[in-house]
């Protein structure tokens, strides 16, 4: 018996847009961009060429600006982002980088390909934008 299933790739339902911030941005700051650039997600800038990616999630605003009862202006990028960030091999099959996503317990990941990112991937898009589904 011969299966003939085609492998969906992370680069096959990633999303191509990247936004990102300076860490030294103010949440309230980097909010607004993600309101006016409709993402949930923005990538924060390398310090220098050593430093690792970081990320930055609705889930880190409520965690590090409003429980804490902070106010947007007076808290920085860095001070709640989430880093290094875990990337995803664009060549990842689906289901290795579901498995993946939900091992580390987090939503979403920016996609690598040949040592650049190239997008974000998230466990709604792996269903979404999945055939499989």
């Amino acid at each position: 018996m011969e299966i003939n299933a085609t492998i969906v790739r992370a680069k096959d339902v990633m999303q191509k847009k990247i936004v990102s911030v300076d860490g030294m941005a103010t949440a309230k700051e980097a909010a607004a961009k993600m309101r006016s650039e409709n993402v949930y997600a923005l990538l924060v800038d390398k310090r220098n060429a050593d430093d690792a990616w970081g990320i930055l999630v609705y889930q880190d605003f409520i965690k590090g600006v409003m429980i804490p009862g902070r106010t947007s202006e007076e808290v920085n990028v860095y001070e709640i982002m989430s880093k290094p960030v875990i990337t995803v091999p664009a060549e990842m099959d689906v289901r290795y980088v579901a498995r993946l996503l939900y091992r580390a317990g987090i939503r979403r990941a920016p996609v690598e390909e040949k040592g650049e990112l190239v997008g974000f991937i998230s466990l709604s898009s792996l269903i979404l934008d999945n055939e499989l589904f």
